[in-house]
């Protein structure tokens, strides 16, 4: 069995995280978030197939020494395709049943109980399903007490919602979808191919988990993503290797390498790899990039700090994100492709 993971993607909404790494390699808890995904796969799945395009050098580079009993196979899209146009790239590598899932989602999904829904249903097609509280902001399923799928409604008024559950970004698939999907075409799975599915099969189904579920497909999101996981671990904060704190840390996350000078403070923060913090700088709900420097007295609030980025002394911003390099050649000014649940 097979799990194709959606790594493709540019993740325009995390930049300037993104200008300078894959999205999917963005440290969570200072490993990179697709991680999460891979150890959460249950054993029946034997090979990876990574759908890639943006940074492809980076993620071949990491998963060269990354250590699992999976083969991991690097599947290179000459060009974005969507969740679809992705799937049936990777034909070649699948078998008669297989998952689709987005690196970008932190959940709880159990796996292995999806297979088994999945087969006691006799399903074709069987997605993951959350509940949310503002419907009118997703696209919502008509859904049975069986779990089959009649329809997608998109963004309805609350008093018209046939429910509260969403598409969570997790697919198992029976090997007949490819028929489905055209290739070498950017084809969104979600609005194109699902719809089929439910009119010609009426056995498209939706299995509900329980727990979290995250979509880091924002700075906000990434900044929730850590808050929550300190919190479930019970931990105030995150240190990682060979830092040197001299300030205080209220719920932060700092990554390996990295200096904090005296007296300086910081709330609710994630600091990435060698960055250099001086003396007497407050930063509250920021991101700081890797290899950065914030000069003393600096004060930063709700900032996005790229990485190999200086700040000077005494600089105080709100509401900025910083980034005075190039943009990486053929990075878009919006996103391509479409959001899980929009």
């Amino acid at each position: 069995m097979e799990a194709i993971i959606l790594a493709g993607g540019f993740g325009t909404r995390l930049r300037p995280l993104t200008y300078t790494r894959a999205k999917s390699l963005l440290p969570i808890m200072n490993k990179p978030m697709i991680t999460f995904l891979i150890e959460s796969l249950p054993k029946e799945v034997k090979t990876i197939i990574l759908a890639v395009n943006y940074r492809k050098k980076q993620l071949e580079e990491y998963f060269e020494t990354y250590e699992t009993d999976k083969e991991i196979i690097i599947n290179d899209e000459p060009e974005p395709l969507g969740t679809g146009g992705a799937v049936k790239f990777a034909e070649d590598h699948l078998s008669d049943q297989f998952f689709v899932l987005n690196s970008d989602i932190i959940c709880s999904i159990n796996l292995s109980e999806m297979i088994h829904f999945h087969n006691k249903h006799k399903a074709v097609a069987t997605i993951s399903l959350w509940p949310v509280e503002n419907v009118s902001e997703f696209g919502v399923v008509d859904v049975n007490s069986e779990g089959n799928i009649k329809r997608f409604v998109e963004k309805p008024k609350p008093e018209q919602a046939p429910s509260n559950l969403i598409n969570a970004g997790a697919y198992f698939l029976e090997s007949c979808v490819l028929d489905y999907i055209e290739k070498g075409k950017l084809i969104s799975m979600e609005k194109e191919i699902f719809p089929q599915l439910i009119d010609d099969t009426q056995k498209f189904y939706g299995y509900q988990f329980k727990g979290y579920w995250m979509d880091i497909g924002r700075i906000q999101s990434y900044l929730d993503i850590h808050q929550f996981l300190l919190n479930n671990k019970k931990m105030e904060n995150f240190i990682g290797n060979q830092v040197t704190n001299k300030g205080t840390l209220h719920d932060s996350i700092i990554a390996d390498n990295v200096h904090i000078g005296n007296n300086s403070n910081l709330k609710s923060c994630i600091v990435l790899d060698n960055a250099v913090i001086g003396d007497n700088v407050s930063a509250i709900d920021t991101i700081i990039g890797a290899d950065s420097y914030i000069g003393d007295k600096s004060e930063l609030l709700n900032t996005v700090i790229g990485d190999n980025e200086t700040v000077e002394i005494s600089t105080k911003l709100t509401n900025q994100i910083i980034w005075t390099q190039n943009i990486p050649n053929g990075y878009p000014k919006k996103q391509i492709g479409n959001v899980i649940g929009e």
